[in-house]
């Protein structure tokens, strides 16, 4: 999963010392636990000031993970990992899924996500991927991006890579852009269709290529 790694462990080991002696190895096991606690409740409110969000994190006490702060040793290490491209990730999916304009639901169906070019559930976690891209293998989600439909009349995807990266630009590269998918039912209409683009001549691999060009919104790091 795509993250960012917090850690926290004593930054002043003098200061540590002096202020631990004279207690026992679970005491200051608990004193390094609070700190990284109160740590944590911080980055937390940074995050859900920042990003409207309070994105899901692991715990790894002393490379452990799932372990409880408390159980840190002495002069141990404790990692909160938080999945901000994850959070960006699913958060763009629901906002797709409320800017889309409904009649059947096929619209909405057709929305796709893919990490390297591979499809994944955006909602069940994502890989470690150079590029993930939101897009649709509707063969009318262009029309819809240009105002087709009175529900959504400056279109879907551009209107919500304008919202993300408003809201998650400082962790990735969030921008509308286009893609040809090789998948879905856009591949076979884009082989039996006869519609041709005015004032340009295509054919082949070129035709083929601007049939498949479907709207998407395209995320790096």
């Amino acid at each position: 999963m795509a993250s960012i790694r917090t850690r926290f462990k004593p930054f002043d080991r003098a200061a540590v010392l002096r202020a631990m002696q004279g207690e026992t190895p679970k005491e200051q096991s608990a004193r390094h636990a609070a700190f990284a606690r109160q740590q944590l409740a911080a980055a937390q409110e940074v995050n859900r000031s920042a990003l409207g969000i309070t994105p899901d994190h692991e715990t790894f006490v002393d490379g452990r993970k799932g372990a409880a702060p408390e159980e840190v040793k002495p002069g141990g290490v404790i990692v909160f990992e938080f999945a901000l491209l994850f959070s960006a990730c699913e958060w763009i999916a629901a906002t797709l899924l409320e800017h889309a304009p409904v009649r059947s639901g096929a619209y909405v169906r057709s929305f796709v996500f893919t990490a390297d070019g591979d499809v994944v559930d955006p909602m069940a976690g994502i890989p470690e991927a150079r590029e993930y891209v939101f897009t649709s293998t509707a063969v009318y989600a262009r029309k819809i991006e240009r105002g087709l439909s009175p529900q959504a009349p400056d279109g879907v995807f551009e209107a919500v890579a304008a919202l993300a990266a408003r809201r998650f630009g400082n962790i990735a590269s969030i921008k509308f852009s286009y893609r040809n998918p090789l998948f879905g039912g856009i591949g076979a209409w884009a082989k039996s269709t006869s519609l041709s683009s005015k004032g340009h001549a295509r054919d082949g691999a070129q035709r083929d290529e601007w049939l498949r060009r479907q709207p998407a919104i395209v995320i790096t790091r």
